[in-house]
């Protein structure tokens, strides 16, 4: 007969081949349809657990970048694994929808069409199709990622209820006298037109033209103090010099010139300057310096010299620093200190200009007028005049090129300007509130754990925040100016203006008259005289998606605890290393001013993207013509490989650290998942006839075999829990591909073909491996199906107990403790080492050619009675575990065992392979060995039918 058809061969549906590209819409398809995040919060809605990962919102303006896609992964992985394991674990995505982004492409496509002054509705009109078209864009991509969520109901800063929220937050903080309007230096983008915060500059590095300029000292003939500076342009700003108190000062001929600098920075200046030697005169003492006056080298006016040891150093320069108030933080506040203006000659279009914070005959020379600061090819023309002055005044000693680091606008990619002018900010250390903030960062939990070095290090050291913005896209900063053009912003007014928005959008604030908003939100006991103009300014985007704690979390009741001192505030942000600046740092700020507590309690850190050559990957880069043959979006590798590779890489990565995306990285995650479906595919395709209600079998009844990979397995599953619940995917990525490579494919999963294959379907050895095996499987799927969210559902659908229809999704992953016995996990110990011991004599008969499949081997081994007694007691278990036909024991004198490798006795069975003495015995089936010769008849008396 044909013994074949005797064999419980396996079979499955689950294909080889994961078709992913094709096979993952479908099953996005069958959620949607199924509605499968609504049907996990009705399964979870009154859990004893509630857990709360709140959504940075992504800007609305491209499409997902692959560090984008890895953000929203990090967060699905940790939302799909706490739904799992019984938490309440909704999740409200959102977006941020206004800002510099949106609005600089948008008066850039304007401009293209011709519109060269549209207006603030205009834009904001625009700008508001164009973050709600990146919407819909990146919804589907994030959904096409596998990612679950709210996304019928997401936030969005544009929202006029967000808006309104936002805008009463920002009452309460006015109310506590946070908000100030100040003229002070700010980092101002030229080509944006606009106030920047801290976390809207980048350093990068640049080449700025530095010069060395004499600064006349007054009443002493040919004398100067020696200055340099990179920034030229802010000479005309000049109003002081700045000196270290505490270093000595010497004052050198040279050139035929007198000059004074400091003693440590000498030699280097005499090098840079070209000076062929020099003649030390005399030592002049800091405390002189009190009494000397310096002429401006173009300027007709006068400046005095005051300390500033906290920045004037000994690593470059001369030893004094030029002061322009209204240039610089260092500058501004000794100018506040020391009474002097703060003077600001320059335009809002980033040209030089006269103003009127000076006498007319103290402006700068009427040719510097007008000249750009803003580089063109290297080159600023605002500079470039300045230095010809210097060289026409016999003012500059040298000029050359100065590589540093210097801070870029976020957006424009061009250097900012320190520029003084009137703006909103919020005081930080209004009433010790910096020193609260930095108390409370220290009850929050960091992951990693430097997290909390890197913002604490931000926040002491962060001036006053700059909150408005030169800009028409965003929430407007409800203030009114009277006819002194004094400022008011009253708590009362920005309360009613929040009404207003919350009926009518913020839109209303814009299109409404000054007199027609006043009408409406003036406070009911205003005494004062009314104002005459309206703010056009906006609130900094920052501030926006920093109000989400009050706008979002205290809104949304499906985001909120049952019970706690604060039942709104998240378990978990998570966010990038930049952020600290940025996000994580606004949202504490906002939230500690305006709601008294922190709207988290841990903070999760991932790195950024980098390329091959360790270069971070930016949308903006790609924008600027970067050097990547293709945009690095997520839905780039989606379509190549599918949205479960690219979530095993995520998974795979340290995320803590910055991250690496290459072409091989991905391919080698891309064999591990072959790899782990393959397994899952293995322990499916042998579950075809098993009923778990029917034949499983219990515990203690299992064979040896069976028990010691149950109790491996709970303790990856252990391990795996433990590293989902300290946040290290990359321990899970580890543990399991390490499991189905090692425990399972090379062992388990090998040694058991005999008994799945050969032994009677109905036999306890099969029955109690398959019991294994569905246990295997159905916890693999839920270890799995945080990442490989398409996979892990697909495989749950062809465990057997599964109803049609069911999503792993939208089950419990329940502990699966399981543990040997200590003398029974001894002796397991105790057959891997033998198999240690057997496996070099196995592989030497195998190069020898002596065998070919390690059924044609047996392994004799030899040692003291009592160290073979165990062993013996488990020989079938050994002989299965080293894949062998036969095992014997030979009794010696010697201390240690030994094994030897053979080939084994008797004939080849045609049915199972394995070499046995009793092959040819039984005349019906003389090809056959015993043991099949029983299956082969169990076979047939169960199928009379068959030939």
């Amino acid at each position: 007969m044909e013994y074949k058809q005797t064999l419980n061969l396996p079979k499955t549906g689950f294909p080889m081949k994961a078709g992913l590209v094709a096979r993952e819409p479908e099953r996005l398809q069958r959620w949607r349809d199924a509605g499968i995040y609504d049907k996990i919060q009705a399964r979870r809605a009154g859990a004893e657990s509630k857990f709360i990962l709140h959504d940075g919102p992504p800007f609305a303006n491209g499409d997902v970048h692959v560090g984008t896609a890895l953000n929203k992964i990090l967060k699905d992985i940790i939302v799909k694994y706490k739904t799992l394991r019984g938490f309440d674990t909704p999740y409200v995505p959102g977006w941020d929808c206004h800002g510099l982004p949106i609005e600089f492409k948008v008066v850039q496509e304007l401009r293209k069409k011709g519109a060269t002054d549209a207006d603030a509705a205009t834009i904001r009109t625009a700008c508001e199709e164009y973050a709600r078209k990146f919407i819909d864009i990146q919804r589907e991509q994030f959904k096409r990622l596998g990612v679950f969520g709210d996304w019928d109901n997401p936030y969005l800063t544009l929202h006029k209820e967000y808006e309104a929220d936002e805008l009463r937050l920002f009452a309460d903080i006015v109310e506590k006298d946070f908000v100030y309007r100040g003229k002070k230096p700010v980092y101002w983008s030229i080509p944006c037109h606009t106030a920047l915060a801290e976390a809207e500059v980048e350093y990068q590095d640049h080449v700025s033209q530095s010069v060395f300029v004499k600064f006349p000292v007054v009443g002493e003939q040919n004398m100067s103090l020696l200055i340099w500076t990179t920034t030229p342009w802010t000479l005309p700003a000049n109003l002081a010099v700045a000196y270290n108190s505490t270093f000595d000062y010497t004052m050198v001929l040279a050139e035929g010139e007198v000059y004074i600098v400091s003693v440590m920075l000498l030699d280097k200046v005499a090098d840079i300057c070209g000076w062929g030697g020099f003649e030390i005169m005399r030592t002049v003492h800091p405390e002189e310096f009190a009494e000397f006056e310096y002429c401006h080298p173009f300027c007709d006016r006068t400046g005095k010299l005051f300390p500033g040891d906290s920045f004037v150093t000994n690593d470059t320069g001369t030893g004094f620093v030029h002061i322009a108030p209204g240039h610089g933080a260092d500058d501004y506040h000794l100018g506040l200190a020391n009474g002097l203006p703060i003077y600001s000659p320059v335009d809002d279009n980033g040209r030089l200009a006269h103003t009127a914070d000076l006498p007319v005959e103290q402006q700068m020379p009427a040719e510097l007028v007008g000249k750009a600061i803003l580089e063109k090819k290297g080159k600023s023309e605002a500079n470039e005049a300045v230095i010809e002055t210097l060289r026409t005044k016999d003012a500059l000693v040298h000029q050359e090129d100065y590589p540093h680091s210097y801070p870029h606008c976020w957006r424009s990619k061009t250097p900012v300007i320190f520029r003084a002018m009137d703006q909103w900010f919020i005081r930080i250390d209004h009433d010790k509130f910096r020193d609260r903030a930095i108390e409370t960062i220290k009850q929050v939990k960091w992951v990693p754990d430097w997290g909390v070095n890197r913002i604490e290090s931000a926040v002491k050291t962060r001036p006053d925040w700059c909150i408005s913005r030169q800009r028409a896209w965003g929430v407007p900063i409800p203030a009114f100016y009277d006819e002194q053009n004094e400022p008011v912003l009253d708590a009362r007014v920005v309360r009613k203006t929040a009404d207003l928005v919350e009926k009518h959008g913020s839109n209303v604030w814009f299109e409404r008259s000054a007199e027609e908003l006043w009408a409406e939100v003036k406070p009911d006991d205003w005494t004062g005289p009314n104002p005459v103009k309206k703010a056009t300014d906006t609130l900094d985007v920052w501030i926006d998606s920093g109000s989400s704690s009050r706008a979002v979390l205290m809104k949304r009741e499906e985001l909120q605890h049952a019970s706690g001192e604060n039942p709104w505030q998240a378990d978990v942000y998570l966010e990038g290393s930049d952020q600290h600046r940025g996000w994580f740092q606004s949202s504490l700020l906002l939230s500690l001013m305006g709601n008294d507590a922190p709207p988290y309690k841990t903070v999760l850190t991932h790195g950024f993207m980098v390329d091959e050559d360790k270069l971070k990957i930016s949308k903006s880069k790609q924008a600027q013509g970067g050097s990547y043959e293709k945009p690095q979006t997520a839905d780039r590798y989606i379509k190549e490989r599918g949205a479960d590779i690219i979530r095993l890489w995520v998974a795979s990565q340290d995320y803590r650290s910055d991250i690496m995306v290459s072409e091989a990285r991905i391919n080698t995650v891309g064999e591990t998942y072959r790899l782990i479906r393959n397994s899952l595919r293995y322990q499916l395709s042998n579950l075809y006839d098993f009923d778990p209600a029917e034949h499983s079998i219990g515990a203690l009844q299992m064979t040896g075999l069976d028990r010691w990979m149950l109790a491996a397995f709970s303790q990856l599953q252990k391990d795996v829990a433990a590293a989902y619940d300290a946040y290290e995917f990359h321990v899970v990525y580890q543990r399991i591909s390490q499991f189905a490579s090692v425990e399972l494919s090379s062992i388990y999963h090998d040694v058991i073909k005999d008994r799945l294959y050969t032994d009677p379907a109905n036999s306890h050895r099969r029955r109690s491996s398959q019991t294994a095996l569905h246990q295997l499987a159905s916890n693999l799927c839920h270890m799995l199906a945080p990442i490989l969210v398409f996979t892990a559902d697909e495989a749950w659908g062809f465990l057997p107990g599964v109803e049609e229809g069911d999503c792993v999704h939208a089950t419990d992953w329940e502990s699966f403790p399981f543990a040997l016995s200590k003398d029974e996990k001894a002796a397991w110990d105790q057959l891997f080492a033998l198999r240690e011991l057997a496996l070099p004599p196995l592989e030497a008969l195998r190069q020898a050619k002596t065998i070919g499949k390690g059924l044609d081997a047996k392994i004799t081994l030899s040692g003291k009675v009592e160290a073979l007694q165990a062993a013996k007691a488990q020989t079938e278990d050994l002989r299965e575990l080293l894949n062998v036909s036969c095992v014997e024991f030979n009794e010696t004198d010697a201390d240690e065992i030994t094994a030897e490798a053979s080939r084994a006795d008797g004939e080849k069975c045609e049915r199972c392979w394995r070499l046995e003495p009793t092959v040819g015995t039984n005349e019906s089936h003389a090809g056959l060995c015993g043991r099949c010769v029983e299956a082969v008849e169990s076979w047939v008396a169960s199928n009379p039918e068959a030939e």
